[in-house]
């Protein structure tokens, strides 16, 4: 008995593909350089991540990889900021 050739790609998929787990953690990015930069740009990485497959391949897709620099970026710099606050004085000088 043959088996019809679209069968490996009629699985139910269950969750986010991947084009929008990247178009999600470019907007996580981006949302998070102007509030909750601390919450916002570990997501984005996350989502960049998952987006990419979890692998760095060479034919990584744009959003993804726009994700995950931008929320590396974006955490960078919550964490410096909240350095900053901690410090006596007012900010980081």
């Amino acid at each position: 008995m043959a088996y019809p050739r679209t069968r490996g790609r009629t699985r139910h998929r269950t969750g986010p593909d991947r084009a929008t787990l990247g178009i999600v953690g470019v907007i996580c990015a981006v949302a998070g350089f102007f509030a909750l930069g601390i919450v916002l740009g570990p997501l984005a990485i996350v989502c960049g991540w998952l987006a990419m497959g979890r692998a760095w391949s060479p034919s990584r897709p744009v959003p993804a990889l726009l994700a995950v620099v931008l929320g590396a970026i974006d955490t960078l710099l919550a964490i410096i900021w909240l350095a900053g606050t901690s410090t006596p004085g007012n900010g980081m000088f």
